[in-house]
């Protein structure tokens, strides 16, 4: 996406400080690595880095002009801009052109399966319309922004997934979005170790309905804390898994009805249903037939390691450590073990549970074994807070091997498990659990 210099000073109210001959219109690049001729640069800073440090670099490296916030800036820049905070800057751009252009913008948050719905939704409503979504999870302000200005100029349809760690990111990211739709799929013990509770929780994915716009609509999982903490005043539209009725479970395949109409998706798990559900409602908002609705959610696919399905050495690998908390791990477990014949599943630590996290793997464990009465599946667990979740089911009569590593558990794999066994691996991404599945197809059966 490219600026007239009158666009960018009009957007981010920046102060010229140096302005050449040159005319026409510049892309913004934030970082020195793929910066091309022409280009102006916005250094971003953050609490280890400061791009303002390579400003010259960026200049010699063919750039046009660069943002400053203080007084120093490189002699031979064409244009140079001041500026008091280059996020903001940044965000204040990525906001122009979502009004320049103006597409259907649907923000999308929860505590987990936000990724998945956003992917979900994207499937259908590409359907109709010509669409563009976030990247993978790149769900914070500069993930915001490198959506929107990445954005083709006939988008029709914006969806942004927006995360948070603290009360106050999801505002922000409203602020700049201006959504006309918003989703909340959850709110669970997700980042609990950072906000305290989960009616803070609550509050903060509340958050997303600060700058929707009155005549849209909230979408939203029929939750009591949603409806509780929520006060956006327009239309609210609430689903529930409970309003489901799922006709067929088995591997890759779900065919539920709901209202009176029958839809299928090429995965498992409920859960994957009522993150559909959010999709279906949204997509009757906009217009969409039942034909493209049921045809947009049979041909969703989850991305890298959600559910990605892999034969090593006659072992099924499903890879599911994309992330994980208490909620996500209960359901995906549950759903895995309910499916499969005398399954292995391997759990890692989750994280950013805080001071109660080892109450939370606990938790996991003693869910699990209540539930499971199959006593044929097998848990390997990985990392000193799984460990726990392995305690407990222990106390449930299951065959429960604890490990330190990666390394250590692919090599119990390959020492003890038949050929023909399914595993699931399901872990929060600091564990790098692709490291089991590669160091399988490296070893020695």
């Amino acid at each position: 996406m490219k600026f007239t210099l009158e666009e960018i000073l009009n957007a981010t109210g920046a102060k010229i400080i140096k302005k050449g001959t040159l005319t026409g219109e510049y892309s913004i690049s934030t970082d020195t690595r793929t910066i091309e001729t022409g280009d102006i640069y916005l250094p971003l800073k953050g609490a280890k880095f400061d791009g303002e440090k390579f400003c010259d670099n960026a200049i010699q490296q063919g750039a046009s002009g660069c943002f400053i916030t203080g007084d120093e800036f490189p002699q031979d820049a064409e244009i140079v801009l001041k500026t008091e905070n280059t996020l903001y800057t940044y965000m204040a751009l990525a906001n122009y052109i979502r009004n320049k252009f103006n597409p259907i913008t649907v923000a999308i948050t929860g505590s987990s399966g936000k990724t998945t719905t956003k992917e979900i939704l994207y499937s259908v409503l590409c359907q109709k319309f010509k669409t563009h979504k976030t990247f993978s999870n790149h769900n914070n302000e500069i993930g915001f922004c490198q959506t929107v200005l990445s954005m083709p100029e006939d988008t029709r349809i914006l969806i942004i997934e927006m995360g948070m760690r603290a009360q106050g990111e999801i505002e922000l990211l409203s602020k700049y979005a201006q959504p006309d739709y918003a989703i909340i799929v959850n709110v669970g013990s997700a980042h609990i170790g950072r906000l305290g509770s989960l009616d803070n929780i609550a509050k903060a994915k509340c958050e997303i309905t600060s700058y929707l716009k009155p005549d849209g609509a909230l979408i939203a999982n029929n939750s009591d804390r949603i409806r509780k903490f929520v006060t956006f005043e327009g239309e609210k539209i609430f689903y529930s898994i409970k309003d489901v009725n799922i006709l067929i479970r088995k591997p890759s395949y779900t065919k539920f009805l709901y209202k009176e109409h029958e839809y299928e998706l090429q995965v498992e798990g409920d859960y994957n249903v009522e993150n559909s559900l959010a999709a279906i409602e949204l997509a009757q908002k906009l217009g969409l037939t039942y034909a493209e609705i049921k045809h947009g959610l049979y041909n969703y696919h989850p991305i890298e390691k959600r559910w990605e399905v892999e034969e090593v050495k006659g072992l099924k690998f499903i890879n599911d450590s994309y992330n994980a908390n208490p909620d996500s791990m209960k359901a995906s477990v549950s759903t895995f073990m309910e499916l499969y014949n005398n399954p292995v599943v391997v759990i890692g630590n989750m994280g950013e549970l805080g001071d109660k996290e080892i109450d939370f793997h606990r938790e996991v464990g003693d869910y699990l074994g209540r539930r499971e009465k199959n006593k044929h599946v097998k848990f390997i667990t990985v990392g000193n807070l799984a460990k726990y979740t392995g305690e407990e089911l222990a106390k449930f009569g299951f065959d429960v091997r604890s490990f330190d590593d990666n390394l250590a558990t692919s090599r119990y794999i390959l020492d003890n498990l038949d050929v023909g066994t399914t595993i699931f691996l399901k872990a929060s991404r600091t564990m790098k659990f692709e490291e089991i599945i590669q160091s399988v197809k490296e070893g020695e059966k």
